[in-house]
């Protein structure tokens, strides 16, 4: 297999093997007008298998979101060709309009426009809740 390498843009390395077609639709990359790469379950020395996705363009990334979806994701910013900034991704501490709250009670089932928001609770076990009721996301 030959996948080119990228003059300007973002390669996502490090991602547990399956959830780079959950990358992909977070983040919207179906709606990018470029080349965009998935790889799935390439051999790593470090994880076994993981996937890569490659976006030739550059834009800009929430990282909070990545960070989420999994927190062992590598961002590399690629610029004229050559790595220009790398970044270790960590769970975040707030996560917004990402995962919707299941309790029917909550605040932002009857005010629509509140955004749903979520704080980590338990790095340990990633563990987040609610920011209004404290219901337990899933």
């Amino acid at each position: 297999m030959n996948i080119d390498s990228i003059h300007n843009g973002i390669v996502l390395d490090h991602i547990k093997a399956g959830k780079s077609m959950d990358i992909y639709r977070f983040l919207g990359l179906d709606s990018l007008d470029c080349s965009v790469a998935i790889i799935k379950n390439a051999p790593s020395k470090k994880q076994g298998r993981k996937d890569i996705i490659k976006i030739d363009s550059e834009m800009d990334i929430d990282l909070n979101i990545l960070g989420f979806i999994d927190p062992e994701i590598t961002v590399n910013f690629i610029k004229d060709g050559a790595l220009v900034e790398k970044k270790h991704l960590t769970l975040p501490d707030t996560i917004r309009d990402v995962l919707r709250c299941k309790n029917p009670r909550c605040i932002t089932s009857v005010e629509q426009e509140l955004p749903h928001v979520f704080r980590l609770t338990d790095r340990a076990r990633a563990i987040y809740r609610c920011k209004y009721c404290e219901t337990k996301a899933e």
